[in-house]
């Protein structure tokens, strides 16, 4: 599992979508099959930022399901697809 934690890079729109694309491409390259965001509690923008990005149709290529953790609502778990035998 590889974990991302926005809280440093809140503020920042730019970094936010950086961060989260060099990871999702890092996990997926490396054949990692769980990246945990954790964009925090708060008021919940955030989280729906992450989700919005997730979302994308370029980026939704890369995972088989997004999941919202029940217990802890700062964290979203990103199911990747397993790597291609292929590539």
């Amino acid at each position: 599992m590889l974990t991302l934690d926005l809280h440093p890079i809140f503020r920042n729109n730019r970094d936010i979508d950086l961060a989260l694309r060099e990871t999702l491409f890092r996990a997926a390259r490396t054949g990692v099959d769980v990246v945990e965001i954790i964009p925090g509690k708060g008021t919940g923008k955030l989280k729906k930022r992450v989700l919005a990005f997730l979302a994308q149709k370029h980026i939704k290529k890369l995972y088989v399901r997004v999941e919202t953790d029940e217990t802890n609502t700062g964290r979203v778990l990103v199911h990747l697809r397993p790597p291609d035998p292929k590539a």
